[in-house]
C-alpha cells in the first residue's frame, strides 16, 4: 500500500506554498512532520500581537481507516528510537517520503494558524487543510547560532523574512507560557554516538537549546488548538492526560522534604507552580538533585484517553496530540476526527473507530510504554558496552534509586545506569526507609539517601544485560550520622573521665540509669508503630 501512494495534488486544498514555512529538527532527523512560520500581526486591533502557523503532515490522506497500513500502525501505535536505528510506524516510504516536509517539494498537510495578543493569550486559531512546500530544513544547533548572530548559507538569506519573526514570535507566546507556569524540570539525557561499525563512539549530554523550547511551544499550542476545536465540535477523539499526583505520591515527597530544610505545605491547592518553587528553592543547595528526582518521582503517568481530564505537567485544560502523525497513532486519529469536524474530506474518522477509542487509548498507552522500556534497555546495552573497557576505573556516581537489595547509581559523567548491591556497603545490617528513599546503618547511622553522590568503582560490565555492577570507595556518611557518631564519642569520652574521677561517680551512674529508661521507652513505642 505504501509504495503504490502517489503525491498530493492541489485539487480542493489551500495553497500554501507560496508561505516560507521552514522544520526545525535534530540534524539526523529522517522524517520532518512539522514545519513553522510566524510574522507580526498587522491588525491595529491587536498591536504587539503575531501570526504563527503551525503546518503537519497529512499523514491521514495516505493511511486511511481499515487499510492495511491502518491495521500495522494501530498494532505498533508509534515510532521506537534506538542509538543505532529507527522502527518506524509507517513504511518509510511514507516516514521519510511522500508525509515527510522535505524542502523544495510539495507536501499535503493539515495546518493550523494562530493569533495571539502581545501577552501570549491566544486570540483565535482556524484549521486548514493545505499543499505547503518547506523552504529549509534547519537544525536547532543552526537556529540557536541565527539568534545569536552567526549565520551559515542556509539561515543568512532566511534570517530576515523567516527567523527574526520567528524569534519575536517566540518572545509573545512564552509570555503566555510564564503566565501559565507549567511543571518545568530540567533533564538533561545522554546522547549515544556510534561509530560506522556500530560500536559506541562517545556519549554527550547535549544542552537543552532555546530553540527547541520555541519549536516545543509552539507546538504545544497547535495541539492546545487541535483539543480545543475538537471538544467545541462535540468530535469524539484522544486526549493526551496527565492526572495530578497522587496522594501517596506526595506523602512520599512530604516523607522525604522532613530529611531537608524544605517543606510541602499540607492541605494546599497542588499546581505545577508548587514544585517549581520547590525545585527554585533547592537550585544551588545540596539538596537539588534529590528534589529534582522527587519531584520527577511524584508526578503521574501521562496517557491517552478519550475523556478529558485535562494535563496537570502543561497546566492545560485541554490536550490533544496532533504534531506528530508519522510517529504516533493517536495524532492521526486527531487527525481524523479534525478532517471529520471541518469537513475536509471523506477520510475524516468513522464511527467505528469513534466508537473504539477507549480500546485504541488503552493500546497506545501501552505501546507507548513498551518502546519506552525498549529505548531504555537498548541505551543501557550500549552503555554497558561502552563501560566495559572502564572496569575497574573510579566513577562519581548519584543515587537515583533506593532498594532493599542496594543502590542503583548514575554515573555523571556518561549518563550509565549502574548497582551498587548491598554487598558492596559497609558490613553492617541497613534498614530500607522505603519514605524516606533512603538505607540506614542500624549500628553506625550512615545513610544513603537519593540524590546522594558517591564514589565508586566499576566491577563488572555486561552488555548483553546492560548491567553494571559498582563497589563503594572510601566512607561515606550524612551530616546527620557524623553528628550521631560524635555524640557517641562525646558520652563515651565524658564516661570514661567520670569513672577515672571519684566524685562523680554516683552522678554517672544515675545519667546511665536514665539513659535505659529512655532506651526502654523508645523500645515500647518502636514497637506499638
Amino acid at each position: 500500500e505504501a509504495k503504490a501512494a502517489k503525491p498530493v495534488t492541489l485539487k480542493q486544498r489551500s495553497d500554501l506554498r507560496d508561505i516560507p514555512l521552514i522544520t526545525i529538527d535534530p540534524p539526523d532527523a529522517r522524517d520532518h512532520d512539522d514545519a513553522v512560520w510566524a510574522e507580526a500581526d498587522p491588525d491595529p486591533k491587536n498591536p504587539g500581537g503575531v501570526i504563527v502557523i503551525v503546518a503537519i503532515a497529512d499523514v491521514a490522506h495516505y493511511v486511511r481507516p481499515g487499510s492495511l497500513l491502518d491495521r500495522e500502525a494501530r498494532k505498533r501505535g508509534n515510532s521506537c528510537y534506538f542509538p543505532d536505528r529507527v522502527v518506524p510506524m509507517l513504511p518509510e516510504d511514507l516516514s521519510t517520503d511522500l508525509c515527510s516536509l522535505r524542502p523544495n517539494v510539495d507536501r499535503a498537510c493539515l495546518a493550523v494558524r494562530m493569533v495571539f495578543a502581545a501577552n501570549g493569550k491566544k486570540r483565535s486559531h482556524e484549521f486548514i487543510r493545505g499543499l505547503m512546500k518547506s523552504a529549509a530544513k534547519l537544525s536547532y544547533a543552526q537556529v540557536e547560532a541565527a539568534r545569536l548572530g552567526t549565520f551559515d548559507d542556509e539561515t543568512k538569506p532566511l534570517w530576515k523574512p523567516v527567523l527574526k519573526p520567528l524569534w519575536e514570535a517566540f518572545e509573545v507566546v512564552n509570555r503566555g507560557r510564564e503566565a501559565r507556569e507549567p511543571l518545568h524540570l530540567d533533564l538533561p539525557e545522554p546522547r549515544i554516538r556510534l561509530r560506522s561499525d556500530g560500536t559506541v563512539k562517545e556519549i554527550v549530554t547535549e544542552p537543552y537549546l532555546l530553540s527547541q523550547r520555541l519549536i516545543e511551544e509552539l507546538m504545544i499550542q497547535a495541539n492546545v488548538a487541535a483539543a480545543e476545536t475538537l471538544e467545541r465540535r462535540k468530535v469524539p477523539t484522544l486526549f493526551r492526560v496527565h492526572d495530578e499526583p497522587a496522594k501517596e505520591k506526595l506523602e512520599a515527597l512530604q516523607e522525604t522534604l522532613k530529611t531537608t530544610s524544605l517543606s510541602l505545605a499540607k492541605g494546599q491547592v497542588i499546581k505545577p507552580a508548587v514544585f517549581n518553587r520547590l525545585i527554585e528553592r533547592a537550585a544551588g543547595t545540596a539538596y537539588e538533585p534529590l528534589i529534582g528526582e522527587m519531584v520527577l518521582r511524584s508526578q503521574s503517568q501521562a496517557a491517552y484517553a478519550p475523556d478529558n481530564i485535562g494535563h496537570f505537567g502543561l497546566n492545560l485544560g485541554r490536550y490533544a496530540h496532533f504534531t506528530s502523525p508519522i510517529r504516533r497513532y493517536a495524532d492521526l486519529i486527531v487527525h481524523r476526527g479534525l478532517i471529520a469536524a471541518h469537513t475536509f474530506g471523506a477520510d475524516g474518522l468513522n464511527d467505528e473507530d469513534a466508537s473504539r477509542l477507549g480500546q485504541i487509548a488503552e493500546d497506545i498507552s501501552g505501546t507507548e510504554r513498551r518502546a519506552l522500556a525498549a529505548e531504555r534497555d537498548s541505551t543501557d546495552r550500549y552503555m554497558a558496552a561502552y563501560m566495559e573497557p572502564l572496569i575497574g576505573q573510579e566513577f562519581r556516581v548519584r543515587i537515583v534509586g533506593v532498594t532493599r537489595f542496594g543502590l542503583f547509581v548514575r554515573v555523571e559523567r556518561t549518563g550509565a545506569d549502574g548497582l551498587v548491591p548491598m554487598r558492596a556497603l559497609p558490613d553492617e545490617f541497613f534498614k530500607h526507609d522505603a519514605k524516606g528513599h533512603r538505607l540506614v546503618g542500624e549500628r553506625s547511622g550512615l545513610v544513603f539517601r537519593l540524590g546522594d553522590t558517591l564514589d565508586v568503582r566499576l566491577e563488572e560490565a555486561a552488555p548483553l544485560s546492560g548491567g553494571l555492577r559498582f563497589s563503594l570507595l572510601g566512607e561515606y556518611k550524612t551530616k546527620g550520622s557524623a553528628k550521631r557518631r560524635s555524640k557517641k564519642r562525646s558520652a563515651k569520652a565524658g564516661a570514661q573521665k567520670s569513672d577515672a574521677d571519684p566524685s562523680k561517680k554516683k552522678s554517672d551512674r544515675h545519667g546511665r540509669a536514665t539513659r535505659s529508661k529512655k532506651s526502654a521507652k523508645a523500645k515500647r513505642t518502636k514497637r506499638e508503630r
